[in-house]
This record gives C-alpha cells, structure tokens and sequence, in this order.
C-alpha cells in the first residue's frame, strides 16, 4: 500500500475509547476522524454500539472504536450496552480511557479503572476537558489514577478545542502494530450509512427532547431510495415506549418532528454528500428495549 507516496513500512491498529457517560468519547472520535462518525448528546449513554472512525496518521491507519458508556447497568439494555463496550476493549490492540477532568475520579471512573486489570492490552489515559481544571487538579489527577492502573502514557485534552491532541495522535501513529492498511484510505468509518442515518436523527431527538423523552426511545432507517435526480429518499421510524411519549415526538402541531426532521436532513445529506428527502414516523412499541430484533438493529448483542 503507497502512503504519502511511499511503499511499505506502514502500521495498523484499532484503538478502543472507554470511558464513563459524557466522559466525552464521541466527541474525541469525532474530531479525531474529522469528521461525524459517532452520535454527540449530553444525554447519558446515547452511544450503544460499536463505532468504528478511520484515521490516517502519518504512515499509519489507527481504527478507534467508540464504545458506550461504562456504568453500573440495571436493565437488559444498560447490561448490553456495557457487555459490548468491555469486548470492544478486549478485542483492541491498545485501549484509551477517557476521564472527564472536570469529575474526577468519581464513582463511575473508579468502577472503570477497577476493573482494567482484567484488560490485558496497554492502556494509555486520558484526562479530557483540561480546560475546565487547574494544573495541579490535572496532575493530581493523574497521580492518582496512574497509581490504580499501570498505564504506558498519560495525555491531557481537550476533545472540544483539540488542545493535546496531537501528541496523542504521534504516540498513537508510532504505536500501532506494524501491517497493511485493513480499510480503503478515503474510508472514515464502517458503520452502514444507514445506521449513521439513524444515529443522526436520534441525535437531534435528543437534543430536542432531552429533558422530556425517556431514555427508552431508538431510530431504525427502514427505507433508504437513491432517486433518479441523484437524490436520496429516507423513511425512519422512532420507537417510544408510550402513547404519551409519541405525542411528546410530535409535538403541537407536528412542530417537534418537523424541527427534528429539518436538522436531521440537513446532517444526513452532508455525511451522504447528496440531496436528501427524509420522512420520519413514531410508533409505540412498547418494552422495545427487550426484543431481540431492536439489538441486531442496533448492533449489539442480546443478554440473556
């Protein structure tokens, strides 16, 4: 494979980011790939499968791997969406730990970093937001979780601004195994457009509804048209729990899922580089979150 021009001596890896909820993960991966790969929200655990954002950095081609948000599950969901971000640890050739500098070591933090000797990859640690924490904070903080984990480096960031960032990316270059490239190098991510799709307009729901709309709600692209004039015609549905949460979507007049519809479309076209027609509906299916067909839509594994 011809890097930059050159033949051979290129290096390949998959780099896993785990962290706590809103420790900033999506954003990181985002700005890393530079370009929207994975779903931002301040809604908890809105990220609840593998995403995977294709990077080329310098002669290497580093694969991060968002996960979800480590916490302490209580439903099937919660159990599914931790089960998957452990394995995307497991199956990785380093793994990032992402800590929001501004929390701490708190509860969540000290669960996740009691648990990564069972991790047997190298561990680099991250300490995100270095923008909202004084430098001895910073430090201490690193002290601290450096003495409960062995890790190989420690970087701080700031996933929003970028600020750190480039000493990661040149450690991350220099670290990842020697081999050929495994994607096409114009290749940013290998989630379907599809299911990008659906990311997107979940998103903005969230966005829009964050304080009224439960947690329990998801997007499937069940339609997806290329039209004669090049454009592309989308049909999704949002999945409640309730009646009371579908009229929620809709809002007077139908005023929220147009708003929602208008931004969504606007998102999708860009990431599909095409005209878009979207057309989204809200159904009640109630218990959706314990329906083995809703997870392989998702993308991660039922728990028994």
């Amino acid at each position: 494979m011809e890097v930059d021009g050159m033949q051979g001596d290129t290096r390949c890896g998959f780099v896993a980011l785990i962290g706590p909820t809103n420790a900033g993960k999506s954003t990181l991966i985002n700005r890393l790939v530079g370009t929207k790969v994975s779903i931002v929200s301040h809604k908890v655990q809105t990220t609840r499968s593998i995403v995977r954002g294709i990077a080329i950095l310098k002669r290497s081609q580093v694969i991060f791997v968002d996960t979800p948000g480590i916490f302490r599950p209580k439903r099937r969901l919660d159990r599914a969406m931790v089960e998957t971000a452990w394995g995307g640890a497991r199956d990785a050739d380093f793994v990032a730990v992402l800590i929001d500098a501004a929390k701490g070591l708190d509860e969540d933090a000290r669960v996740l970093l009691g648990k990564l000797d069972e991790v047997a990859q190298p561990k680099i640690l991250l300490l995100n937001k270095i923008d909202t924490v004084k430098r001895e904070r910073l430090l201490a903080l690193a002290n601290e979780a450096n003495r409960d984990v062995a890790f190989v480096r420690t970087f701080m960031i700031s996933a929003l601004s970028g600020d750190g960032l480039d000493d990661l990316t040149d450690y991350l270059a220099d670290a990842v195994p020697p081999g050929p490239f495994l994607y096409p190098e114009d290749e940013i991510s290998d989630v379907p457009i599809r299911q990008l799709a659906a990311e997107i307009t979940r998103e903005n729901l969230f966005k829009r509804l964050h304080q009224e709309l439960p947690y329990a709600s998801t997007v499937e692209t069940e339609s997806w048209k290329e039209q004669k004039d090049g454009s592309v015609r989308i049909e999704q549905v949002i999945f409640v729990e309730r009646e009371s949460q579908k009229k929620i979507v809709i809002g007077k007049g139908g005023e929220t899922i147009k708003a929602i519809s208008i931004a969504a479309r606007r998102e999708i076209a860009e990431i599909a580089d095409k005209p878009v027609h979207l057309f989204l509906f809200v159904k009640v299916r109630q218990n959706w979150a314990d329906d083995p067909a809703r997870y392989r839509e998702i993308g991660i594994a039922f728990p028994k």
